[in-house]
């Protein structure tokens, strides 16, 4: 091969790989997009049964067709403690078996009905474009990706027809398992996607093209691939929480043992892809495919009874930080999945709504008790409550940029939910400062002022857990009684007030603290608007 058929060929191959990465983003992110809905669906069904989290795993995969977007989510699930590593483990190992749908549609490139399929990409991009609905938008680009995965796969298999002879004697001499083994890893961890490239090896044996004497060579590249897949979810967890982390190191064990335990069984057995695969099936195509499934179920059958035994080891290596920072139910790795984001911010804004009420509570007990001492531990939660608030901020705005029109409703929503949990821990920094003044100008408060107070701060408690139980339980008859609850506690104030001028006329309380009284009372009534 001259120096110009070199550059030819290399052209021809990167050009026909990168129309088949293409090809794949478009089907990925669009129908990831399209089943946002349906992967929250999934992922909410998390349970303790092994094989549920494994069936859940290999869905999501074969849903968005990409193993690195689903251990991703998966190690950002662990990350916030909504998943156990207990149930990470047995989902990776389901989605090891799900990425296997992009080399079996790969396969199909060897049958002569592909060339038919090529011309979705012109019905996609016109349906893309003439469509209205987001929905329509969306499907259109995955049936143009799709064709655009078949017709990369064509590019490849025709530059390497068309230099067959020398690309054949390159790939003739390549023996070594390990070497062949390695390659695998190298190529995977490069492009990040086993899935690239298995399809990229299936494209060879399109063309015609053997690696080695043709037995068990190409399945030593198979078996690297699905090392070099965990670099995604390594890369995810490395800056993420001690969880997180173990949750990418399982991945890497359960990929690296399996590989290295059919890396031997190959070895001892030199005639393995001629005694089984070669015999069922006819095109060497689908015998890469169907060795590429038959590894992936075959590790999931042997390994899924020892998941206790890998989250252990991952916990020996993996130790435990002394002082590991506040939870926070929002990850970076979410953002992916406008749908699943949502539920995550749904459930920090609970943790801001905890962190401002305590502030409310310790703000209310340091003027009932005229204790200085708790106004410091106030003033800290409610710089938390502006901590998260920022956070939540910050995260629903690079949410917006990727959500569709429904799901920035309910951005929105969270957005105005977000200011009225704000104006709580700014009741709480009004109860400080009512503390500051009754302690420094000595004002005295009656045994029944207190009492009412007190009545009060208990009905806007109430409200709180009435209105948080409604929130988690979604149920919507609870509202009526929310709704009965802040009217109680209108009619308080009211009444409160009325009973303090009362006083005040028969001599009962001083003038002077009247002022802060009516104020307290003021916000405490401003406090369940806000929760309602």
């Amino acid at each position: 091969m001259t120096p110009a058929e070199l550059s030819l060929f290399l052209v021809r191959l990167l050009a026909g790989t990168g129309v088949f990465l293409v090809g794949v983003h478009l089907l990925t992110a669009n129908i990831e997009q399209l089943a946002t809905g349906k992967i929250r669906e999934l992922f909410g069904r998390t349970a303790d049964k092994r094989l549920v989290n494994v069936g859940i795993g290999a869905a999501a995969t074969a849903l968005i067709q990409s193993s690195g977007v689903t251990t991703v989510l998966i190690v950002g699930f662990v990350n916030v403690g909504v998943m156990n590593l207990y149930q990470a483990a047995a989902m990776i190992m389901g989605a090891n078996i799900g990425t296997t749908v992009t080399a079996q549609i790969a396969a199909l490139s060897a049958f002569p009905i592909t060339t038919y399929i090529q011309v979705l990409v012109f019905v996609g991009i016109l349906l893309s474009m003439a469509g209205k609905r987001d929905t329509v938008k969306k499907t259109g680009l995955i049936l143009a990706g799709l064709g655009l995965i078949f017709i990369g796969l064509n590019l490849m298999s025709d530059a390497m027809k068309a230099s067959r002879d020398a690309v054949q004697a390159i790939f003739e001499t390549v023996h070594n398992p390990l070497l062949l083994f390695l390659l695998g890893i190298f190529l995977t961890a490069i492009v990040q996607s086993s899935s690239a490239t298995t399809s990229v090896i299936i494209a060879m044996s399109v063309a015609g093209l053997t690696v080695g004497s043709g037995g068990n060579e190409v399945l030593y590249i198979i078996l690297g691939t699905n090392i070099g897949s965990c670099v995604t979810a390594l890369m995810s967890s490395a800056t993420a929480g001690t969880n997180a982390r173990r949750a990418g190191l399982i991945h890497l064990m359960f990929n690296t043992l399996g590989s290295v335990l059919f890396f031997v069984i190959l070895a001892l057995w030199p005639t393995f892809m001629a005694d089984t695969f070669r015999r069922w099936f006819p095109a060497l195509a689908t015998q890469i495919a169907m060795f590429h499934t038959f590894f992936n179920v075959a590790c999931t059958v042997m390994f899924l009874p020892f998941c206790g035994a890998f989250v252990r080891v991952s916990e020996l290596l993996i130790r435990e930080k002394k002082a590991e920072e506040p939870l926070s139910f929002l990850d970076e790795r979410m953002l992916s999945s406008s749908s699943l984001a949502i539920a995550q911010l749904e459930k920090e804004l609970l943790r801001l709504s905890d962190t401002a009420m305590e502030a409310f509570r310790t703000g209310f007990r340091s003027f009932q008790t005229r204790d200085r001492s708790l106004i410091a531990p106030t003033q800290e939660l409610i710089e938390r409550t502006g901590g998260i608030s920022q956070g939540m901020v910050g995260y629903m705005i690079r949410l917006s940029a990727k959500s569709k029109v429904a799901e920035e409703r309910s951005i929105t929503n969270l957005h105005s939910n977000l200011g009225d949990i704000m104006r709580i821990a700014e009741i709480a920094d009004n109860c400080t400062k009512y503390t500051q003044k009754a302690m420094d100008q000595e004002l005295v408060f009656s045994e029944t002022v207190q009492e009412d107070l007190t009545r009060m701060a208990g009905r806007v408690e109430a409200l709180y857990q009435l209105t948080k139980r409604a929130i988690l339980e979604k149920d919507q008859a609870l509202l009526p009684q929310v709704a009965a609850v802040e009217d109680e506690i209108d009619a308080m104030r009211k009444e409160l007030i009325d009973g303090h001028i009362r006083r005040l006329n028969a001599g009962e309380c001083r003038a002077e603290s009247s002022g802060v009284f009516i104020n307290l009372v003021s916000n405490l009534e401003r406090l369940g608007d806000h929760l309602t």
